[in-house]
């Protein structure tokens, strides 16, 4: 199963990072680290993500300063623990509710794009209920 990157509209993220944005960020540093099997640079992430290498930049700034990444000195950024925590949260959420949402029948990329809104406005609280109501019996999607 080919692994999914969060995608943006091109538009320059707001001077603080808004929760959604953060949140597709972490997870695309996430599997693009996980693709790469090593930290990653911000021309990788500006190109994945459709985005200006400023926009990126300046997000990164932001994310560093949250403690949710780190850049070495050679600007290569890997996540945090913290950072990849929050990370892997998100995919967990994208990844059950792609399912889900297959499994009643959704075409793939739908459930794709609708999974990627999901994701972000569903509580921590909430999505616990529904895993633990609703679980899945093929867990192979769910593999942050």
């Amino acid at each position: 199963m080919k692994e999914r990157t969060a995608k943006f509209d091109g538009r320059a993220p707001s001077r603080l990072i808004k929760n959604e944005s953060k949140e597709d960020y972490l997870e695309s540093i996430y599997l693009l680290q996980r693709e790469l099997e090593r930290p990653i640079r911000s021309f990788e992430l500006s190109e994945q993500m459709n985005l200006s290498k400023p926009s990126v930049c300046r997000a990164m700034n932001h994310l560093r300063d949250e403690g949710l990444v780190e850049m070495d000195g050679d600007y290569y950024i890997s996540l945090t623990d913290q950072g990849e925590t929050e990370a892997k949260r998100v995919y967990a959420k994208h990844c059950y509710f792609k399912a889900i949402l297959i499994g009643a029948g959704v075409d793939e990329e739908t459930a794709e794009n609708e999974a990627c809104r999901i994701e972000h406005i569903i509580s921590d609280k909430s999505f616990a209920l529904l895993r633990e109501k609703y679980p899945l019996t093929d867990r192979s999607d769910i593999n942050p």
